[in-house]
């Protein structure tokens, strides 16, 4: 457990699928400016988890609390204005809109001064969308979508950031790209949650890790100490155990 002030703590959290439970009473903290990863296999309930702490899913049981607030009946939008933003799975941006307007969305409900800062470091840290700012993010190739859909939520200005698999489908080139940049977010003091199944690549750039399985927490710790613990070598780095 983190001894930082604490982001986010969820108690036994459960979310079901009509008569199928994908997460089974889960607990996990996010401490302050903390970049924690959560590793595991295809359906194992790491996407349901981040969709039920964004708001986006019910909880069917349990707790979750945000800079000490239970977020119970609390909608996705109003956590998304306190600062718990989340980057689906499949970047979601929207295709007729230019770069720029993507990034407007993202600062939408913004009532302060610093949007064109916030755009600027946005650019600073993925210059090819500078590049392409007026450009449809339609037309945008898939590592580009991904960079805008980080950019978009960095607009929002959040405080909790939850990234949902942000390496899928990318070059490794690109993925490259994208973790030095999460590292840079939260070099910038930004908290991250990260879902990923590049395994490696998650627990070489997170200070603490959790895995799940079949939609419960299997081993927690220091991510460094995970990365080499034979049991996640085995699982999931394709070692031998």
């Amino acid at each position: 457990m983190s001894s930082k002030a604490s982001v986010l703590e969820v108690q036994a959290l459960e979310v079901s699928y009509g008569g199928i439970r994908a997460v089974k009473g889960i607990d996990m903290v996010v401490g302050e400016g903390e970049l924690v990863c959560l590793i595991g296999a295809n359906g194992a309930g790491k996407t349901s988890t981040l969709r039920a702490l964004s708001g986006l899913l019910p909880a069917s049981a349990g707790s979750v609390r945000y800079h000490g607030k239970d977020t119970a009946g609390v909608p996705a939008f109003r956590r998304a204005r306190d600062g718990l933003v989340m980057v689906p799975e499949g970047r979601g941006v929207f295709p007729q809109l230019s770069v720029d307007e993507n990034l407007d969305v993202g600062a939408y409900a913004r009532k302060d001064n610093e949007v064109a800062k916030e755009r600027g470091w946005v650019f600073e840290l993925f210059p090819r969308l500078k590049e392409r700012r007026g450009q449809a993010a339609g037309t945008l190739s898939g590592g580009e979508q991904q960079m805008l859909a980080i950019g978009r939520a960095l607009m929002s200005r959040p405080k909790l950031l939850l990234l949902d698999e942000p390496s899928m489908g990318l070059a490794p080139i690109v993925v490259e790209k994208i973790f030095e940049v999460i590292r840079s977010i939260n070099g910038a003091g930004v908290t991250i949650l990260l879902v990923e199944q590049n395994a490696r690549a998650a627990l070489e750039l997170a200070n603490r890790a959790y895995v799940m399985e079949s939609g419960a927490i299997v081993m927690a710790g220091e991510a460094r100490t995970l990365l080499h613990d034979p049991r996640v070598r085995a699982a999931y780095l394709g070692e031998a155990a």
